[in-house]
């Protein structure tokens, strides 16, 4: 099984993820935990140039480019082999961040973009995207405040520095996939505390069929 986490900067998708695997762990999972930028060697040099704040002239197309490469490097060394051994893989973020932060928010030719995606995924999609969905306004006072708490961090933040309508867009890109992808999509409210959006993730996934085996 292939399991995505989505959502705008801030929205809580890495906090949640050690506990979807726990949960998934639970019900006989052996869980594959990775990311997008940087689940491989490479892919964690990749990273560095495209969250880097320093690298604000970076064209879109150039972005884009990164991130397929990263993607195909990503599919074929990481994912696809753990898949092949009947394990579980969870990913923070995968293709549909590419489809609407480079495509609806930097308005790059959609065609261009879902073509690189199918070349560099291989026709591989999540089997379940969680969608962790709040307002732009709440999720980057949580990245800023993490940010600020976690110094390491601050290296990271390219994109929080974009404008909040840049962010409107990411947002309204990822509810226009989950109403055209229902099937796969389940969008949680990710406002409130860990907790309690952590308890709303769990409930979901209890209804899930499927969800109890690998």
């Amino acid at each position: 099984m292939f399991i995505t986490l989505e959502g705008i900067e801030g929205a809580g998708k890495t906090t949640q993820l050690p506990r979807l695997v726990a949960f998934l762990e639970e019900h006989g999972h052996t869980c594959v935990v990775t990311r997008e930028p940087g689940g491989t060697a490479i892919g964690q040099k990749v990273r560095s140039l495209l969250l880097d704040p320093d690298n604000s002239d970076m064209s879109p197309e150039t972005e884009l480019f990164l991130y397929a490469a990263d993607r195909a490097q990503h599919v074929r060394r990481m994912i696809e082999p753990a898949l092949a051994e009947g394990k579980t893989v969870v990913c923070d973020r995968f293709a549909d961040a590419t489809e609407v932060y480079q495509g609806w928010a930097r308005g790059l030719d959609m065609e261009l973009v879902q073509v690189l995606n199918r070349v560099a995924t291989g026709g591989r999609k999540p089997d379940i995207t969680l969608l962790f969905d709040l307002p732009p306004e709440a999720g980057l006072k949580r990245a800023w405040q993490r940010i600020a708490q976690n110094g390491k961090e601050a290296a990271d933040c390219r994109f929080e520095n974009e404008k909040m309508a840049f962010h409107d867009r990411v947002r309204q890109g990822y509810l226009d996939l989950a109403r055209r992808e229902p099937g796969r999509f389940v969008v949680i409210d990710a406002l409130g505390s860990a907790a309690e959006v952590a308890d709303r993730m769990i409930a979901v996934l209890e209804r899930l069929p499927g969800i109890d085996r690998p």
